[in-house]
């Protein structure tokens, strides 16, 4: 029989009674525990009521729940019983001492409190099941039948109700009624598991629809909607598993065989999710969503030009697809395919600016370097993906630490750029002030890198294959004061468990050079130039400005050994070597025009390039020869280790950066080498990255503000060895004695930034921008 709602006893705040404020407030403490189903902190709460108020009828009555809830069901009558005598009238506790009857086999008793319960509250449907539920195991079935009806008259989407009604039918030999029955309660168990799935409560729909399945195994919609929960829960394999199930059921199964590929990419099996998504395509070859997640996968696997393929052709079919036409476009960009540039930026420009699900925030960075329409873009994605929790994890509680507790939240605790720039920050945190944890959402190969983070923080937490929600309870349970998220909407993100506000402060920094959007992330940490005051109503966060950069770096980051000869890294032995590595997507062809204008002039001059997919190579070749350029002058380097890659670039002359979206980490990696950086500031933060890294090494006059006085410095330092060399000397002076390589001084500036937030909230004041003072040591010089 099934009794998800008898097994529990009503949580229902009673009538009000009249009390003191300090009584009331405990009150409104235990009652809001107990609805999170935490029995233990509630219970001496209400007991501490009881000892001051011996005859509070709500303290007696959900304790009586609470002995009910953990199955003591005879001092469960009794706190019950004591509460009616003091209010007779309370619909809920009549209901609840029926239960606890009940699972004392006392039936009739049970019965007849719910008949009460019913003439307080003559629509109470839960009391009519539990009614039903009492006849039934007196064999009064005719009966439970009826009362079973009068609940589904009130309420006609009552699993439980109904799978109940359709064992009664059974025991009076009305097979076909009890048949039907019980498959109208699967049907209502797994569209209760749908509803539950869209109000973001993976948990309790799984329940529904292994409930569905306890009463029809084969039920393959149902182990479909399962595997969706399983994947909200980030039980990916478990997923996999269960649209295994549906398909053995029910091959033709298009819908489970799409989200099975889903799955699998989160398990990093892209391969697998292809095939899949391929075998959904072949039974419904217009299935827009496996269309749109084949070439996802595509692009995962570093198959840009088949994923625009993939894309063109989803649009084909449904032209409005949510953020396929910037994600066709942003697969061209990675090919370095131009075709109708200018038309395909400003058709999904247009689309942002109207609010439409364009174009994927991160993508959109290297096509508009407009911070208003940045945040447009963010705000429409966020809403649309990572809207705000209406039941936040952290309700206002103000902690009170020794030391301010730090959370950093990333899946690129391992070999990756966001790891070599903060590692020396981690280590350097001073732990008399602060307490450092790391909450990792992949389980990478432990690589030197993941093993010296591991050893950086107070402690190191792998939350693969956690929920959102169970991640956001485990920072409330640390009670962590600053949550700092250092994936913005970069790929693996987890902005869900932010969107759950599990932390009174929490902090968008350094792996997405943007806004987020969203309103729950309270601060965004940058610098007076990479965001300037004119610019703060373009984030949402407010703004936290450091007062040398917004960089870490690491000053112990090694540099290979041995730089190789020209010839090994494919160079000519002589002429000026311009480079830009990094990555194809933000070479927009009014920079490339820009790079080929300056091999046209300055005889013997290559441009070193990052050839990490064969189509870019191939269009940048032929937009090379188009231009005039022959396509040899244009040298492309594999990917190779950092230490090894750092080593080699010591060969080039001059870095071109390139706008919109700036150099980040590439561009202090040059600098670190001893490599000239030049750049283009542009108006956002990506924009504005590398400008930022040159004032903290002391070269602003590597800035330039247009492209025509960046073609022109550009052109005039490949020309003018000596200035060239000047410059390169003074990188070399200043590498060791101005900020932006002093990780320790960093360290002292953001940790600054956090007590000033951390104040803040300890004042009971909302975050506000800010300005970090520089720390008064002196700068080595």
């Amino acid at each position: 029989m099934s009794e998800s709602k008898g097994r529990r006893p009503v949580l229902q705040h009673p009538l009000a009674e009249p009390q003191p404020p300090q009584i009331a407030d405990a009150l409104e403490e235990a009652i809001a525990l107990h609805q999170r189903g935490q029995l233990a902190q509630a219970e001496p709460l209400y007991r501490a009521i009881l000892g001051r108020m011996p005859d509070h009828f709500t303290a007696l009555h959900m304790l009586g729940v609470i002995e009910a809830q953990r199955r003591n069901f005879a001092p469960a009558v009794q706190l019950i019983g004591r509460a009616l005598q003091l209010n007779p009238d309370s619909a809920p506790a009549h209901a609840n001492l029926g239960i606890a009857l009940r699972r004392l086999k006392r039936h009739e008793e049970a019965i007849a409190s719910f008949e009460r319960a019913l003439a307080i509250k003559p629509d109470y449907a839960e009391a009519f099941h539990n009614r039903g539920n009492a006849l039934l195991e007196l064999g009064r079935y005719e009966d439970a039948v009826a009362s079973y009806d009068r609940a589904l008259a009130v309420k006609p989407h009552y699993p439980e109700a109904l799978n109940n009604r359709g064992i009664a039918q059974d025991q009076l030999k009305r097979r076909e009624e009890a048949a039907a029955g019980i498959a109208d309660t699967a049907a209502a168990l797994n569209d209760r598991g749908i509803a539950l799935c869209r109000q973001r409560r993976p948990a309790e729909a799984l329940v529904s629809f292994d409930q569905a399945l306890a009463i029809k195994s084969d039920y393959a919609d149902a182990l479909n909607n399962r595997g969706n929960a399983l994947i909200d829960l980030k039980r990916y394999q478990d997923a996999v598993d269960s649209y295994d199930r549906a398909v053995a059921i029910k091959p033709d199964l298009a819908g489970a065989l799409n989200n099975r590929g889903v799955a699998l990419r989160q398990l990093h099996r892209h391969r697998e999710a292809i095939a899949s998504y391929d075998r959904a395509l072949a039974i419904k070859p217009d299935h827009t969503d496996a269309l749109n997640n084949r070439a996802t996968a595509l692009s995962d696997l570093n198959r840009p030009e088949e994923a625009a393929e993939a894309f063109a052709r989803l649009l084909s079919l449904a032209p409005g697809f949510d953020y396929a036409s910037g994600n066709l476009l942003h697969s061209k960009q990675h090919c370095c395919d131009w075709e109708n540039y200018d038309q395909d930026v400003e058709r999904v420009a247009s689309a942002v600016a109207a609010g439409k699900r364009a174009v994927l925030p991160f993508g959109f960075l290297s096509m508009s370097g407009l911070p208003e329409a940045q945040l447009q873009c963010a705000r429409t994605f966020g809403n649309d993906k990572y809207s705000a929790s209406q039941e936040p994890i952290w309700r206002g509680e103000r902690y009170r630490h020794d030391q301010v507790r730090v959370a950093y939240l990333s899946a690129d605790f391992r070999g990756h750029a966001v790891a070599y720039l903060m590692a020396g920050v981690l280590e350097a945190h001073d732990r008399s002030r602060f307490d450092i944890t790391a909450i990792s959402f992949t389980r990478a190969e432990q690589d030197e890198m993941r093993a010296r983070l591991k050893n950086s923080v107070d402690r190191f937490v792998d939350v693969e294959g956690k929920s959102d929600r169970d991640v956001a309870l485990l920072l409330k349970e640390l009670e962590i004061d600053i949550a700092v998220d250092l994936m913005g909407y970069t790929k693996g993100n987890r902005l869900g468990i932010f969107a759950l506000r599990p932390a009174p402060i929490q902090v968008n920094y350094l792996g997405y050079p943007g806004t987020t959007g969203a309103d729950y992330i309270d601060y965004i940490l940058a610098d007076r130039f990479v965001i300037r005051e004119d610019a703060h109503s373009f984030y949402s966060e407010k703004v936290v400005s450091l007062p040398e950069t917004f960089q870490p770096r690491d000053a112990r980051q090694r540099i290979g050994e041995r730089t190789p000869t020209r010839a090994a890294a494919g160079l000519p032995e002589s002429g000026f070597v311009f480079c830009s590595i990094h990555n194809n997507y933000k070479i927009a062809p009014h920079i490339f025009d820009v790079w080929m204008r300056l091999l046209r002039q300055v005889d013997g001059s290559v441009l070193w390039l990052l050839g990490d997919n064969a189509v870019a190579v191939r269009h940048l070749q032929q937009h090379a020869e188009r231009r005039s350029v022959a396509p040899d002058r244009l040298v492309f380097a594999p990917r190779i280790a950092l230490e090894d890659h750092l080593a080699r670039q010591r060969l080039a002359d001059l870095f071109l950066d390139t706008l919109p979206y700036n150099a980040g980490t590439t561009a202090s990696d040059a600098l670190w080498v001893g490599l000239p950086v030049l750049t283009c500031a542009g108006s956002s933060f990506a924009g504005r990255m590398a400008g930022s890294l040159l004032n903290a090494v002391g070269l602003p006059e590597l800035i330039t503000d247009n492209l025509a006085d960046y073609e022109a410095l550009a052109l005039a330092l490949a020309r003018d060895g000596n200035r060239l060399a000047a410059i390169r000397a003074k990188l070399a002076r200043h590498r060791d004695t101005f900020p932006l390589f002093d990780t320790d001084r960093f360290r002292r500036h953001l940790e600054s930034a956090y007590e000033t937030m951390w104040q803040r909230y300890q004042r009971g004041e909302p975050p506000a921008s800010f300005a970090v003072a520089p720390d008064p040591t002196p700068l080595r010089r």
